[in-house]
């Protein structure tokens, strides 16, 4: 089976308070979702279901992401999510508290068929 990429879709999501990799990583998948309507399926023979879904998480401690959490943000598909060393961590001045912002990349892919 080969992958054909059909789709490269990215967002940004920012936890501000409570330094939470997962929700900052969430909005960020929601926020590359967001203003995609796929309907190209049917065109090809292809449902939603038979998309493959990968996506790539950048947060300061990829360690601190639920995956698991990330992919239930995605309707449809077989989806893969790994989080990587990258986004931002901005300490406030003052305590403990820090604002995380996670980048997200979400790419789409269908079976060639061949």
């Amino acid at each position: 089976m080969t992958r054909v990429r059909c789709i490269t879709e990215m967002g940004m999501g920012v936890d501000v308070h409570g330094k939470d990799a997962t929700k900052a990583a969430r909005r960020a998948v929601s926020d590359a979702i967001r203003h995609s309507s796929l309907g190209f399926f049917r065109m090809l023979g292809k449902t939603p279901k038979d998309m493959f879904v990968d996506v790539t998480i950048g947060v300061p401690d990829p360690a601190a992401v639920d995956t698991a959490a990330v992919a239930r943000e995605l309707p449809y598909g077989t989806v893969t999510v790994s989080a990587v060393n990258g986004g931002l961590e901005i300490p406030v001045e003052q305590g403990g508290d820090a604002i995380i912002i996670a980048n997200a990349a979400v790419i789409v892919s269908l079976d060639d068929g061949k």
